[in-house]
C-alpha cells in the first residue's frame, strides 16, 4: 500500500464548500463531522477516478488546514496528481469563487427565500435548505468528457453520493448502450452546475418552485473575477492534467436540459455566449442536438466542442408515446437524442481531434440513419433499434415502492421489445404503457 498526504486548503473556505454532517441522512452516511465528510467525498473521488483499492481515506485539521492521508494500492505518481487536483479544484482560483456568489445572495437578501418552508411533496426533502454544493465525489482527474447541468438535489447531499440518484443511474444505462465499458462509466458522468448550490427538488415541483434561474446563474456565479465560479470550473475540468499538450480540443462538453424539462443551463449558455451560436430570425439558437465549438474565455487556449442534449432525466419524466415521432416528448426520439449525446463523448474519447459536426454525424448516422439526427430514428442495426426500444420501456414503466426505480431491467425490456407486435416499437399495442403517466 501507498501512504500519501497533501493539503485540501483553508478550513475557512472548506467549511462552507462541503456540507456539514447533520445534514446526512443518518441511515445512508455515517459521519460525526466535517473530517469525516470530506474523508467520504474524497474516497468517492479516488473510486471514481480508477483507484479502487483503498485501504483508508483520514481527514484532520491541523493549524487551520484540512490535511488528507490516502493509504491506497496505488502508484505514488498517481497519489500525487490526484491530491494536487483535488486541492487545486479547492483553491481561490476555482471553487471558492462560488463563495463570493453566495455571499452576494445574501447580501441582496435572496439566499433561500423559502428557508423554513415545503417547497414541495417530498417528505424526504423536508424544509427549503440550501448548501454551496460544487462537484464532490466525482473524478478529479480522469473525465472523458463534462456535463453542465442545472443544480444538485438535496437528496444527493444526504445520501453523500450521486450514484444512487435517478438522473445518474439512467445516465449510466444510456452510456453503456453506447457502448462505453461498464469500468468507464463514472469517467463520463463528471460535471458542474450553472447553479452549485444543493437544494430541495424531486422532480415533480421544480418549476412552480424555481428559485434558481438563468438570471441567477448568470448574476452570481459568472460575473467579475471573484465570482466566475462557472467559467473557472468549466476551464480547469475540461483539460484535464492527462490532456496532452498538443490537443486541438480540450475535451468536449455535454450541455444538458430540454426545453420540456430543466432549460437552465443551455440557457445559461445562450446569455454566456450569445456573440458565438447560430440565430434564427436574429435570435441565438440553444437547439437539442445542436452541435460547434467555443472557447470558455476569448483567450482560452483551445476550442471547446459541445453539443447540447436533453437532461438525463428528461425522457423519465416527460416522455410519452405519441403519434409524432419526430420530436419529443416522443419516447423514441427522447432515447435517441441521449443515444447521440452519449455516443458523441464516446467518440470524442476515441478521437479527440474530430470536428464537432463530424462526431456528430457519426452518432447520428448511428441511431437515426442518417447525418442530421432528424426525423424518426431508424438506427441501421436492428440491435441498436432493439436498445432504443429497451430504454424507451425502462422511462415508461416506473415503479415508487420501496424506492424509484425502472419496473423493468434492460433485459426484461429487450424481451419485451422482441415479443412485441410491432417488434422495436415500444409503444406497440401489446406493451405500450397507459394512456396517462404519473397518476394523472
Amino acid at each position: 500500500m501507498t501512504v500519501y498526504r497533501y493539503s485540501l486548503g483553508s478550513a475557512h473556505f472548506i467549511d462552507q464548500l462541503y456540507p456539514p454532517a447533520k445534514d446526512a441522512d443518518p441511515k445512508k452516511l455515517k459521519v460525526k463531522n466535517l473530517c469525516d465528510v470530506i474523508a467520504h467525498y474524497t474516497s468517492n473521488s479516488l473510486k471514481a477516478d480508477g483507484i479502487s483499492k483503498i485501504d483508508k481515506v483520514e481527514v484532520d485539521l491541523v493549524d487551520g488546514e484540512y490535511l488528507i492521508e490516502i493509504d491506497a494500492e496505488a502508484d505514488i505518481n498517481l497519489l500525487v496528481n490526484f491530491g494536487t487536483s483535488h486541492a487545486k479544484i479547492f483553491s481561490k482560483d476555482y471553487a471558492v469563487k462560488a463563495i463570493r456568489g453566495k455571499e452576494l445572495l445574501q447580501e441582496l437578501g435572496v439566499w433561500n427565500p423559502m428557508e423554513g418552508y415545503h417547497v414541495n411533496k417530498n417528505p424526504a426533502d423536508g424544509t427549503s435548505k440550501w448548501q454551496l454544493f460544487p462537484p464532490l465525489g466525482l473524478n478529479v482527474m480522469g473525465q472523458k468528457g463534462l456535463l453542465l447541468l442545472h443544480y444538485p438535489p438535496w437528496a444527493v447531499l444526504q445520501a453523500g453520493t450521486f450514484d444512487n440518484a435517478m438522473t445518474f443511474q439512467r445516465w449510466g444505462r444510456i452510456l453503456e448502450a453506447a457502448g462505453v465499458d461498464s469500468s468507464e462509466i463514472s469517467r463520463y458522468k463528471t460535471f458542474i452546475d450553472v447553479n452549485p448550490i444543493a437544494a430541495p427538488g424531486s422532480g415533480e415541483s421544480e418549476y412552480a418552485n424555481d428559485y434558481f434561474p438563468i438570471m441567477m446563474a448568470s448574476g452570481f456565479f459568472d460575473g467579475g473575477p471573484d465570482r466566475d465560479y462557472i467559467k473557472s470550473m468549466l476551464e480547469l475540468y475540461l483539460s484535464p492534467p492527462d490532456l496532452p499538450e498538443d490537443s486541438k480540443y480540450t475535451l468536449p462538453l455535454l450541455i444538458c436540459g430540454s426545453p420540456l424539462y430543466d432549460p437552465q443551463a443551455p440557457g445559461w449558455f445562450r446569455t454566456a455566449y450569445t456573440d458565438i451560436l447560430p440565430q434564427e430570425d436574429k435570435v441565438p439558437q440553444v437547439n437539442v442536438m445542436q452541435t460547434g465549438k467555443f472557447k470558455v474565455r476569448p483567450d482560452s487556449k483551445r476550442e471547446t466542442p459541445y453539443l447540447i442534449g436533453n437532461h438525463m432525466i428528461a425522457a423519465g419524466v416527460t416522455g410519452l408515446c405519441t403519434d409524432d415521432k419526430t420530436k419529443i416528448p416522443n419516447i423514441s426520439q427522447y432515447e435517441a437524442q441521449d443515444l447521440v449525446a452519449a455516443t458523441f463523448l464516446k467518440i470524442y474519447s476515441e478521437n479527440p481531434s474530430i470536428d464537432p459536426e463530424d462526431a456528430k454525424a457519426q452518432a447520428c448516422m448511428r441511431w437515426y440513419g442518417n447525418k442530421e439526427g432528424i426525423g424518426a430514428p431508424k438506427p441501421p442495426s436492428k440491435d441498436d433499434e432493439m436498445m432504443i426500444c429497451a430504454l424507451a420501456q425502462m422511462d415508461l414503466f416506473f415503479e415508487g415502492q420501496p424506492y424509484p426505480h425502472p419496473k423493468y431491467t434492460i433485459e426484461e425490456g429487450l424481451e419485451r421489445c422482441r415479443d412485441a407486435s410491432e417488434p422495436g416499437n415500444p409503444c406497440s399495442e401489446s406493451i405500450k404503457p397507459p394512456p396517462y403517466k404519473w397518476g394523472c
